[in-house]
């Protein structure tokens, strides 16, 4: 166990170096990167292991990890994207061993196919050994998180209406200008999606890292851009609300996704 805990170190060491070495615009050290993660394990699992697994009422997905990573069963797709496959790739690429049941090829969907199965079975053998693979993991899933953003700007780029990219680029860099601001733009993006994907509208209208790009102002750094971003992310998260399917209830949410984007100000006045 002492072998396995040391080789884990060593691949986790390695792996938030190269989301460091990919970081540089970011301006994000080492550290940057673990309070990044405590932060979004905060929002996500209120620090608890326990909340590592967590299938909510009312969706159609396991969440994993410290970022509640989408996995869906098989057959079964919704409007948002599955992140889970990603950072398990990521994580096999850095030298994590995931129980032999998760090394398969091609990866496979979600074990338990609906919310009722899974916590008949959140007990069972492979709910035990993906919960301890996920507890082991955390400084493994910042990286994943960090990485993912450094790998956004692209993609955001290439949904963006060319008339819009100069735009949506400046102000992403304006956003990215200060800890506080780099921390917004990984925990949105993780918390509600690059909304680069069509499927993740509601009538029409997106909420994700580039509907808030694309309809905040200014772009001038610092305080100001990290205000207006999380003003305006509140302003379309309301809007999803207002458009969501009335099946799913989705204004119970409101509060708490308005009190997360809320704490990407405060992570700057705390110096967390």
């Amino acid at each position: 166990m002492r072998k396995y805990r040391s080789m884990l170190l060593c691949v986790l060491a390695s792996a938030v170096a190269a989301a460091v070495c990919g970081a540089g615009e970011l301006r994000l050290s080492r550290e940057d990167i673990r309070r990044v993660g405590d932060r979004i394990f905060e929002n996500e699992c209120a620090s608890r292991d326990e909340f590592l697994l967590q299938w909510n009422v009312g969706e159609e997905f396991l969440s994993l990890g410290i970022a509640h990573f989408i996995w869906y069963p098989a057959g079964r797709r919704g409007p948002f994207e599955e992140s889970f496959p990603g950072f398990m790739a990521f994580a096999r690429a850095a030298g994590a061993k995931p129980p032999a049941w998760l090394a398969a090829e091609p990866f496979p969907s979600c074990p338990w196919k609906t919310r009722k199965e899974f916590l008949a079975k959140a007990d069972s053998r492979r709910a035990n050994e993906l919960r301890q693979f996920m507890r082991s993991t955390k400084q493994l899933q910042a990286a994943f998180v960090v990485r993912r953003l450094e790998d956004a700007l692209p993609s955001l780029l290439a949904a963006a209406p060319e008339e819009e990219r100069e735009t949506v680029e400046r102000r992403f860099r304006a956003v990215a200008s200060t800890p506080a601001g780099v921390y917004a733009l990984i925990d949105y993006a993780n918390f509600k999606g690059l909304g680069t994907h069509p499927s993740e509208r509601y009538k029409g209208k997106g909420w994700g890292l580039l509907q808030v790009l694309s309809q905040m102002g200014g772009a001038g750094g610092g305080e100001s851009s990290l205000k207006e971003f999380a003003e305006t992310a509140k302003r379309l998260l309301a809007e999803r609300v207002d458009n969501a399917p009335r099946a799913r209830n989705e204004r119970r949410w409101l509060p708490g996704w308005q009190r997360r984007v809320d704490s990407y100000q405060a992570f700057g006045r705390q110096n967390v």
